[in-house]
């Protein structure tokens, strides 16, 4: 595309088209750290994105990146039958996610950056196992990445976690695409953003995910006075806190002149939360149950510039830097 876009897997849209965006979600999803919660059910899929789109969330990133159970294929058939627009991620998570796979855990900068861009400009590997050492010829599929992430530990960005940072790098600087970074708590924040500035991210093309597992408003105006977005995708927790809390801290950004870096998601991320799955309270919650009371908080004209405005503006590649 000639102007700016958002790259689904659908194809490249135009940035205004989106409609309101669940920033983080999985559809597909599985990790040594979460036995017995694993997403690969096809079907239960498009049920929940069905219920998704009901909602009032026409658009979602599926935040599942390398390694992790990724179903190209599937996201694609998920969109189409769910009308929903999906934005598929490529990238690394933090180094406990691959405990079962080592190579993953040893590949370095240079090689993950060619595999991240592969993703984004080329496409998914129908299977991500194809990409371990000999594991023989990578099928790639058709469908495209167009979030770029990396995930860092509590307090801790370990050398092979530096690693996916500076790859991350590599992939932004071909490509233009956005950048997530998994945190634990918020925390190691200012050392991630600068280890991407470093490697050529500038903090207003990155989203701080979890950012309110530790629900402070002073912490997130920090973050948004960097440039980045501050993502909450948080809300159903009960056993940290009630929802209250996280309403009452995005109210504070709001009031204090950061609406325009707040993106906001679930990251719902489990079979056993998923209602297509059995579980609750599923992927309507946020648009169900949380909006509303975000809206009568701060207002419409905010809450459409979170949802809206801010997830188009993050998520538009540059198309003088993208490669189509």
């Amino acid at each position: 595309m000639s102007d700016p876009f958002v790259r689904t897997v659908r194809g490249d849209v135009r940035p205004d088209a989106l409609g309101p965006v669940n920033y983080h979600e999985h559809f597909f999803q599985v990790s040594p750290l979460l036995p017995g919660d694993e997403l690969c059910d096809e079907d239960a899929g498009i049920q929940e994105a069905r219920q998704l789109v009901a909602s009032g969330f026409p658009a979602v990133v599926d935040a599942t990146p390398l390694g992790l159970g990724r179903k190209p294929l599937g996201l694609r058939r998920v969109s189409a039958e769910a009308a929903v627009s999906i934005v598929a991620t490529t990238g690394r998570h933090r180094d406990a996610h691959y405990s079962d796979q080592d190579w993953i855990l040893e590949l370095g900068a240079e090689r993950m950056g060619e595999l991240f861009t592969a993703d984004l400009v080329e496409g998914m590997p129908i299977d991500d196992r194809a990409l371990a050492p000999g594991a023989g010829t990578v099928a790639r599929s058709d469908v495209r990445a167009g979030v770029l992430k990396a995930g860092i530990d509590y307090w801790t960005i370990t050398a092979a976690e530096r690693e996916a940072i500076a790859a991350v790098g590599i992939a932004h600087r071909a490509t233009g695409a956005p950048v997530m970074v998994h945190t634990e708590y918020c925390t190691a924040v200012d050392l991630a953003l600068d280890l991407l500035e470093a490697a050529g991210v500038p903090a207003e093309r990155v989203v701080i995910a979890h950012a309110d597992r530790t629900p402070d408003a002073g912490l997130h105006s920090a973050i948004a006075a960097r440039g980045a977005y501050v993502g909450y995708d948080g809300a159903g927790r009960y056993k940290e806190w009630p929802d209250s809390v996280l309403l009452g801290a995005l109210e504070a950004l709001v009031a204090a002149g950061a609406g325009d870096r707040i993106l906001l998601g679930a990251d719902v991320a489990r079979s056993s939360r998923y209602r297509a799955y059995g579980g609750v309270p599923g992927l309507e919650y946020l648009g169900r149950a949380f909006v509303p009371r975000l809206r009568e908080r701060v207002g419409t004209p905010a809450v459409e510039t979170i949802t809206t405005v801010n997830a188009a503006r993050w998520l538009t590649w540059s198309p003088t830097r993208a490669r189509s």
